[in-house]
């Protein structure tokens, strides 16, 4: 018997089973946002190949049937050439060849490649993978009844989409594989982390607001605004819980000179709203109310403090310095074991730029200052001080109640990370 024509199908058959080995990861593995570029710049292959992918269960069970049908003509034709080779030891060998050949042949090197050149291979293929779709259709369709009929037997859960979490791991990854720079996978973890954030974290506390009375005289508005270097300034009457709007520097200045003698003649309208707002609805409303101040009230009505556009601008872009701010670190080293900390700064910041267990949780304040005085139970004195994970915490500066700065002293210097 002639075995040369069945040796040529087996050739045939295992350049078969390399070529949907191939294209099955090639199409999973395969970029779809650079895929989707290429169609959107008029590549018709790259459209076809998200056109073949969108339909994912048609596309495996094209490339599922055909691997199946070439390795096992193939198993079936060398069993035959190595019979008449062999007699009857031919289907052992037939047996053991093969699997060797087809696993490094049609199987692994094929995948390898083709992972690594996965945009390429998909483009050079869609067109004959269409053509592959389209000629088992009839198999694909009885495939679809059964797959519909596991479904029903096995109920599966609803998909949830892709979390926050797993976005973040995925621009970490692209981050170490070079695809983004570490600038603009912070800015895009920012943003997806924007939601999680509140009024509450970025909030500049009553004690800390600089403000005037709307019976105050013109002059000594004037002054407030000289001897500070903010832009607007909160409006209160009789007292502080009692905000009414707030005054911008350019108004004032205008009508001052224009020789307007009160100050509720240039006062604008804020926004209230409550501590546990998202900053991002928070950001839509002030660009609909068009001010640049959001009151932050309490319960009861009272003041807890003021958001600013710029506050919920720097939870993106990072800190924003003008030419009249002193740049100021919340985190500043003095050596390898040594730090001064800002008591606003953020509590979960201090925690993880220390290295410390994760229990920001475990506490209500969120920063460092109210940590602090959770931690003393009171309102603390210069030099109070107390140990956490062994290391020493000082307080290095009180004002108006409440902690200003602390000094961090490590047990030991700072793992690299």
């Amino acid at each position: 018997m002639d075995t040369l024509p069945l040796l040529i199908v087996i050739v045939i058959c295992i350049a078969g089973s390399a070529y949907f080995s191939a294209s099955e990861t090639a199409f999973s593995t395969m970029n779809r946002i650079r895929m989707k570029n290429l169609a959107d710049n008029g590549n018709s292959r790259a459209a076809l190949a998200l056109k073949l992918v969108e339909d994912y269960d048609k596309l495996i069970s094209t490339i599922l049937i055909g691997n199946n049908i070439v390795n096992i003509v193939s198993a079936s034709l060398a069993t035959v050439v190595f019979t008449v080779w062999m007699g009857s030891g031919g289907v052992t060998a037939s047996t053991a060849i093969m699997t060797v050949v087809v696993l490094i042949f049609g199987e692994i090197s094929p995948k390898t490649l083709a992972k690594e050149s996965a945009e390429p291979f998909a483009l050079t293929t869609a067109p004959f993978m269409r053509a592959f779709v389209v000629l088992l259709t009839p198999l694909n369709f009885i495939f679809s009844m059964w797959k519909k009929l596991l479904d029903r037997m096995f109920k599966k859960k609803a998909d949830q989409g892709i979390t926050a979490e797993e976005l973040i791991t995925m621009v970490d990854e692209a981050q170490n594989d070079g695809g983004i720079d570490e600038h603009n996978g912070e800015l895009i973890r920012s943003a997806i982390e924007f939601d999680d954030l509140d009024a509450n974290d970025v909030i500049t506390p009553r004690v800390d607001l600089v403000a005037v009375e709307k019976d105050t005289p013109m002059e000594q508005v004037g002054q407030v605004f000289m001897a500070n270097t903010y832009s607007r300034l909160p409006v209160y009457e009789d007292s502080i819980d009692n905000i009414i709007g707030m005054v911008h520097e350019k108004d004032f200045f205008t009508a001052y000179n224009h020789g307007v003698t009160t100050l509720s003649n240039v006062v604008k309208p804020v926004i209230y709203v409550s501590s546990g707002m998202k900053i991002s609805r928070l950001l839509r409303m002030i660009q609909q109310s068009k001010t640049h101040i959001a009151v932050v009230v309490d319960e009861f009505g009272g003041t807890e403090g003021i958001v600013t556009l710029e506050d919920i601008l720097e939870q993106l872009v990072g800190d924003i310095w003008d030419e009249h701010d002193i740049v100021e670190h919340d985190i500043e080293e003095l050596n390898n074991t040594t730090y001064m900390v800002s008591g606003s700064c953020s509590l979960e910041d201090f925690f993880e730029h220390f290295q410390l267990p994760e229990q920001e949780d475990e506490y209500e304040s969120v920063t460092v200052g109210g940590w602090v005085m959770e931690e003393l139970g009171c309102v603390p004195e210069i030099g109070a001080h107390f140990l956490f994970h062994d290391n020493e915490v000082f307080v290095t500066k009180v004002e108006k109640r409440h902690v200003k700065e602390i000094r961090f002293q490590l047990s030991a210097p700072l793992a690299e990370s």
